[in-house]
C-alpha cells in the first residue's frame, strides 16, 4: 500500500492511500484531516471542507494538479507540502524571482547558467549577432522553399519518407503533422525546473543561427520561456539519436497551443489557455520550423547539466562529510606516518577512511571529465539538416546523435557511485561498536532504540541499488524508423538514471552527516575543529540529536536536503579557502579531497592530534 508524507504547518504526517486512483486534491484532504484531529481545537478549522490549499512537491518544489491522480503523479513515500491558503509560505516553497538576463549567442552557455536559468533565477534575450545569424539561415530557408529545392525535412518527408516530396501547399501543415505525430513519449512529466532548462537550451542552439528558424518564431519561444509556460514533457520516449525527438515535440506541442502546459500563475491547464493567460499567441510554424523545434540532444544535455552540477556539489560536500566521520573514529590525516597512531593499538586506519583522496579524487576529475564535455554540447549546433547561410546550403549529418553526452553520462554515474559505495562503508564503521568504540547504532538504551539501525539499511539499499544504474545504457542500440536509424545512443535514459544515482548518493552521504553529527554527541564535552563545529552547528539547525527513537524520514530529508542546496560547503568554504592561502603554495600539486579533509581538520596550531583536550 503506497504511503506520502505529507508536510502541513510544519508537522510531518504519513497518509497511507489504498487507491492509487485516489486524487492529489484528496490527498490534500486526508492530510488536513489528520492535521486536524491532532489539534484540540482543530487547527482553528470548522471542517476539513472549508480547508483551501495547494500542493508542492517538497524536491524540486513543482506545483501539483489536484485533479490529477497519486499514482500517475507521486512516487511511493514521495514528499509533499499542503499549503494552507492565507499562510505565509516558508522560503522554500517562493517560487524564484528573475534576477536579470542572460544573453544566449549559443556559444558560451555554461551548466551553472543553465541550472541557474531552470531555476527562473534569469530571463533570455538574444545577442545582437545570435539575431543576424537567425535572419540569415532563415533566409536560405525561404529561397529554397520559393526555388522548391528538394531538401531533407524542408520540401520532403522525414525518416522512412525522406523521398517523399511534400507540394509548397502543403509545408505548413508538414510541420504540424510533425510535431503532434512524435509527441508520443510516455511517464511522468519533466518538473517545471528541467522543462525550463529544456527549454532555455533549444533556445540557446538556435540562437547560433544554423536552424533556418525565423527570428519571429524564436522570440515568441523566448517570450514563452520568460513567461514561464512550460509545456507537458513526458520523461519517457526518447533513444538519443535523431535527437530526443520525442520530448522536444511535447515541447514544442505546447508552444503551438495543443497539448497541456504549466506556469507559476496558471497552474496545470490546456497550453492555449495558458499562453492566453500571459498575453502570447500559439505558434504558426513556418516551413522547417517544426523539425527546428525537435531535433537535437537537449534533453540528454540538459539533464546532464542538473547530473554534472549536483554532482560536483556533492562531491564537494562529501569531504566534509569524510572529514567529520574521520574526527568521530579518531582517524588521523597522515596515512603513512608511522607515528599517527602512536596512543593507541592501532596501526593505520581502515581504506574508507586512509583512501578518501584516492577514491574522492577519481570522481572529482570524472566529473571535471563530463563537465567539459557537456558544455560543449550544450554549444553545438544538433540539428538536421543544418543551415550554412555563408555558404547558402544545407547538409544533412549526425550532429543530432547523443553518443558523446550518453558515454560521458554512464561514466559519470559510474564514477559518482563510489562517493556512496565509500560512505556506507562509514557509516557501517559509525553504527557498529565493535569499530567505532561508540554505542550500537548511535543511541542510547540499545534495545529500546534502534537509533540508526535501519538508515544504514537504507543507506545500503540505495548504494545496491545503484549498482544496477551504473550499468551503462549507452551499450544498447535497437534499430529505429524502419532501419533508417539503426544506432541510437539511448542518452536519454543515460541521462535520467546519472540523475537517480547522484540523488542515491546525495541520500547516503545525508545518513552520513547526520550519524556522524550524532556520534559527536558521545564524545563531548570535546570538541572539533571550528569548520566542523559550523557544519555540526548547521545540521542540529534542522535536527535535533537523537536521544530516543523518532521519525527518521524527516530528518534524513532534512539533511538531504542542505546538501542540495550546499548548505554544507557554504559554511566549510571560507575555513578550506583560507587554510590554502596560508599553507599552500600555488605550485604545489595537492588532491582536491587530501587538501579538504586536511584543512578541515587541522587545529589552529598547525599539529593537530587526538591529546588535545578541547578537540576531538
Amino acid at each position: 500500500m503506497p504511503r506520502y508524507t505529507v508536510h502541513v504547518r510544519g508537522e510531518w504526517l504519513a497518509v497511507p492511500c489504498l487507491n492509487s486512483t485516489n486524487t492529489i486534491e484528496w490527498l490534500g484532504k486526508e492530510a488536513v484531516r489528520r492535521y486536524m484531529k491532532n489539534k484540540p481545537d482543530n487547527g482553528g478549522f470548522a471542517s476539513v471542507e472549508e480547508v483551501k490549499f495547494y500542493i508542492r512537491r517538497c524536491k524540486g518544489l513543482g506545483l501539483l494538479d489536484l485533479d490529477d491522480t497519486v499514482g500517475d503523479a507521486l512516487e511511493d513515500n514521495e514528499f509533499v507540502e499542503v499549503v494552507i491558503e492565507g499562510d505565509i509560505m516558508s522560503p522554500d516553497f517562493i517560487p524564484s524571482q528573475p534576477e536579470g538576463y542572460i544573453s544566449l549567442d549559443g556559444n558560451s552557455l555554461t551548466t551553472e547558467d543553465l541550472v541557474n536559468l531552470g531555476k527562473g533565477l534569469y530571463k533570455i534575450k538574444l545577442t545582437p549577432e545570435a539575431e543576424a545569424k537567425v535572419k540569415q539561415s532563415r533566409e536560405v530557408i525561404e529561397r529554397i522553399v520559393k526555388e522548391q529545392t528538394v531538401v531533407y525535412g524542408i520540401t520532403t518527408g522525414f525518416g522512412k519518407f525522406a523521398r517523399t516530396v511534400i507540394p509548397n501547399s502543403n509545408l505548413r501543415e508538414l510541420q504540424v503533422n510533425l510535431v503532434r505525430s512524435h509527441s508520443a513519449g510516455v511517464g511522468k512529466p519533466l518538473t517545471p525546473e528541467r522543462s525550463r532548462m529544456l527549454l532555455a537550451l533549444r533556445i540557446n542552439v538556435l540562437a547560433k543561427g544554423y536552424s533556418g528558424i525565423s527570428l519571429e518564431t524564436l522570440e515568441q519561444v523566448i517570450k514563452a520561456f520568460n513567461a514561464s509556460c512550460l509545456p507537458y514533457i513526458p520523461e519517457k520516449g526518447t533513444v538519443g539519436a535523431s535527437g530526443d525527438l520525442a520530448p522536444l515535440s511535447h515541447l514544442a506541442l505546447g508552444l503551438i497551443g495543443e497539448g497541456k502546459m504549466w506556469s507559476p500563475k496558471s497552474g496545470w491547464a490546456d497550453a492555449k489557455y495558458v499562453l492566453e493567460a500571459h498575453g502570447l499567441k500559439p505558434i504558426t510554424l513556418k516551413p522547417k520550423e517544426g523539425l527546428a523545434l525537435i531535433n537535437g540532444t537537449q534533453m540528454i544535455t540538459s539533464l546532464g547539466c542538473e547530473a554534472v552540477e549536483r554532482a560536483g556539489a556533492i562531491a564537494r560536500q562529501a569531504d566534509i562529510i569524510a572529514a567529520l566521520t574521520l574526527e568521530v573514529l579518531k582517524g588521523t590525516t597522515r596515512a603513512f606516518d608511522t607515528e599517527s597512531h602512536r596512543f593507541c593499538d592501532r596501526v593505520q586506519d581502515a581504506y574508507t577512511m586512509r583512501c578518501c583522496p584516492q577514491v574522492h579524487g577519481i570522481v572529482n576529475d570524472t566529473i571535471a571529465f563530463v563537465k567539459d564535455i557537456i558544455t560543449t554540447e550544450i554549444n553545438s549546433a544538433t540539428d538536421n539538416p543544418m543551415v550554412f547561410a555563408e555558404r547558402e546550403e544545407t547538409i544533412s549529418g549526425g550532429n543530432f546523435h547523443g553518443e558523446y553526452p550518453a558515454k560521458a553520462l554512464d561514466y559519470l554515474a559510474i564514477g559518482v557511485h563510489e562517493l556512496a559505495a565509500i560512505s556506507e562503508r562509514r557509516i557501517e564503521r559509525l553504527c557498529n561498536p565493535s569499530l567505532s568504540e561508540l554505542p550500537a547504532f548511535l543511541v542510547t538504551e540499545g534495545g529500546l532504540n534502534s537509533g540508526f539501525m535501519i538508515a544504514h539499511c537504507t543507506a545500503a539499499a540505495l548504494v545496491s541499488e545503484n549498482k544496477a544504474l551504473c550499468h551503462p545504457s549507452s551499450v544498447d542500440s535497437l534499430s529505429t524508423s524502419a532501419a533508417t536509424e539503426d544506432h541510437v545512443s539511448m542518452g536519454g535514459w543515460a541521462a535520467r538514471k546519472a540523475l537517480r544515482v547522484i540523488e542515491h548518493v546525495e541520500q547516503v552521504l545525508a545518513i552520513e552527516l547526520l550519524a556522524a553529527c550524532q556520534g559527536i554527541e558521545f564524545l563531548r564535552p570535546l570538541r572539533t575543529t571550528t569548520p566542523l563545529e559550523k557544519v555540526y552547528d548547521l545540521v542540529r539547525s534542522v535536527v535535533r540529536p537523537w536521544i530516543k527513537d523518532r521519525f527518521m524520514a524527516p530528518d534524513i530529508e532534512a539533511a538531504h536536503r542542505l546538501l542540495v542546496d550546499q548548505k554544507v560547503w557554504e559554511v566549510a568554504k571560507p575555513y578550506i579557502e583560507k587554510y590554502r592561502r596560508e599553507h599552500i603554495p600555488e605550485s604545489r600539486p595537492i588532491s582536491p579531497t587530501a587538501f579538504s579533509l586536511g584543512s578541515l581538520r587541522m587545529s589552529a596550531d598547525d599539529s593537530h592530534d587526538h591529546r588535545h583536550q578541547n578537540e576531538l
